[in-house]
Formats: structure tokens, sequence, C-alpha cells
């Protein structure tokens, strides 16, 4: 069905939910039924040769649809909310020239946030030292007590904020210290803004058992594909448990088991549990967005079902003076 490029604002629509939530096979059918190409917004699958573990889509399952910010950097590149909406808007514009609209899918809600609402990130040099002061007390007491220093100063945040994060706990705390207030509150004052696009904004959603069942199921089965493999060859290429790319959930567990400091089974009893950590997470962030439409899988029969809702959205959808009716 070919869409129609609404000439108010550009259309964006966006499908996101839980790690294991089913975003991907969804997405696709998605983009065939509007006319869409894919923005990936996932902190993880941006980076090449990083393919189990982060439940990457591969070329053959893309089904000849675009995908945009999937495998475009080196492990030992940085990724992060910056540069994720420079690449998206990049892509967008691209999408929107082949006249096509951008559906972008994933879990990072930050940076879906910072694309929707045109967050401001400008930042100011002086910060620089500040962040190397950080950055050495970090390595000098741990991540804890930097994290604990946030939870003092902007709770708010710290709640959305893993302590592992030490790149996003030093921008809250560089951001506390420059201006005195809190990034929780800058994030919502952003949030708050009109966004330039008429878009549909879906979140997908299990029950709770269910959602972790399928997560388990999924690290299993991360496993049996080679999962260790992947990481030992990331590992032995010198890819070290300080980048950014090896932070991530299905990596950054198997570093003590590589120094000999624990077994298999217990890297992947780790990976499952930090990601129902995260995928609870994502849902308290999802929860504090505005304007979404929660679809809630287990009320639907089955995948087709799930699609006609959206379809069904996108055409009723009015949000406020964001209006996408003319999209199909």
């Amino acid at each position: 069905m070919d869409a129609i490029i609404e000439k108010s604002k550009p259309p964006l629509i966006i499908l996101t939910g839980p790690t294991a939530a089913g975003k991907t096979s969804l997405s696709i059918r998605l983009a065939k039924e509007v006319g869409g190409e894919i923005i990936s917004a996932d902190s993880m699958q941006i980076y090449k040769k990083m393919n189990i573990g982060t439940a990457k889509i591969m070329p053959d399952e893309m089904e000849g649809i675009p995908h945009y910010l999937v495998d475009e950097l080196d492990p030992a590149e940085e990724f992060n909310v910056v540069e994720f909406q420079r690449r998206a808007k990049a892509a967008m514009k691209q999408i929107y020239e082949n006249g096509h609209i951008p559906i972008v899918v994933g879990g990072t809600g930050f940076y879906i946030q910072a694309l929707l609402y045109d967050v401001d990130f400008s930042r100011h040099d002086g910060e620089e030292e500040y962040r190397h002061e950080l950055t050495a007390l970090a390595r000098e007491k741990g991540k804890e007590y930097l994290y604990d220093i946030l939870c003092q100063v902007d709770p708010e945040y710290a709640a959305l904020v893993h302590s592992n994060n030490l790149k996003r706990v030093i921008r809250a705390l560089e951001y506390y210290h420059e201006t005195g207030q809190k990034l929780s509150a800058h994030n919502l004052e952003q949030q708050e803004k009109n966004s330039p696009y008429s878009f549909a904004y879906f979140v997908l959603d299990l029950d709770r058992e269910e959602l972790y069942r399928r997560i388990n199921l999924r690290v299993d089965l991360m496993m049996e594909h080679g999962l260790e493999r992947e990481v030992r060859s990331l590992w032995e290429e010198g890819y070290g448990r300080n980048l950014v790319s090896m932070q991530g959930i299905g990596y950054k567990e198997f570093f003590d088991y590589f120094e000999g400091m624990c077994s298999l089974d217990d890297v992947a009893d780790q990976i499952k549990k930090d990601t129902r950590h995260f995928a609870k997470r994502q849902l308290t962030w999802f929860r504090r967005e505005k304007d979404v439409q929660w679809i809630h899988k287990q009320d639907y029969a089955d995948e087709d079902e799930v699609l006609s809702k959206l379809l069904s959205c996108i055409k009723e959808s009015n949000n406020h003076e964001h209006n996408l009716k003319e999209l199909l």
C-alpha cells in the first residue's frame, strides 16, 4: 500500500517496547504495508561483528526493506545519543527523499525521545576537565560511587539508568555541575516540546511472565547459536571490557568467564537476569512517555491481529495537531 506523505509535518512511525517483545518481525510487515523504511533505535545493533548477542536482524531477514543504523560501526567506536540523533536524522532525510515513511524500531527509549522531540544536546567546552575528574574518580572508587552521587543529586534520572552505564551517569553529573539543574528536569522540558513530526508511537508489550519466559528462551538460543564464540573472538581481537560496545548485555558478562572467575552457566544466568532488569527499566521509561499507544500482545490472537491494530491506529490517529489520517 503506497503511503501519502503529509505535507504539514513529515510523518514518523515508532515501534518500540521491551527486548524480546517481537518488534523485529512485526516491523518488517508494517513497513511493507505502509511503504516504510526502518531506522534501528538500538544502541548495540549499530556495531559490526556483534550479531548474536544483539539479536541483530541479518540482511536475508530484512525481506527487501532498507534498514539504517545497523552494522555501521566498529566495536571500538563510541556510539551515544548525540551520534544516534545525527545519523537518524540523515537516514530520515534519505527516506523522505525516497517517498517513504521512516519507521523507528528498537528499545532504547532515550534515543527515541531525542529524535522524536529533537532534544537539544548542545554542551559547553568547560565540561571536559570535570569529565576527566569524574572518570578518574570512577577508576579509583568504582562506578557505584558515581552512581550513588547521581542518586543524591538527580534520583529521577538515576532510576532510569543502570549503575554500569558510566557514560550516562557522568553526563548527568556534568549537567548538574554546570547548570545546577537536574538532567531529568531538562529532558522532561525537552519532551514537552511539540514534535516536528506527525507521528504514531506504539509500545509493544507482553504480560510479565511471558516476557521473562521469552527472554530466558532467547538467551538459551543465543548460547546454542555460538554467543560464547562471538564474544571470545571479539575479546581475542582486543576489544576490551571498557569499550562502550562491550558494556552491552550479552557481552560484558563474559569477561569474568574468560578470566576463569565463573562458569559458562553462570554467564547465561547473569545475562538472563540483566536482560530481565533491562526490560523492566525499558517499561518504566515508556510509561513516562506521552502520546504513546500501548499494544498488549496478549489481547490479540496472533501477529496478524496486532498488525491490523497498528494499521487501524495509524489511520485513526490524531495526536493533537499530529494528524496521521492521510498516511494510508
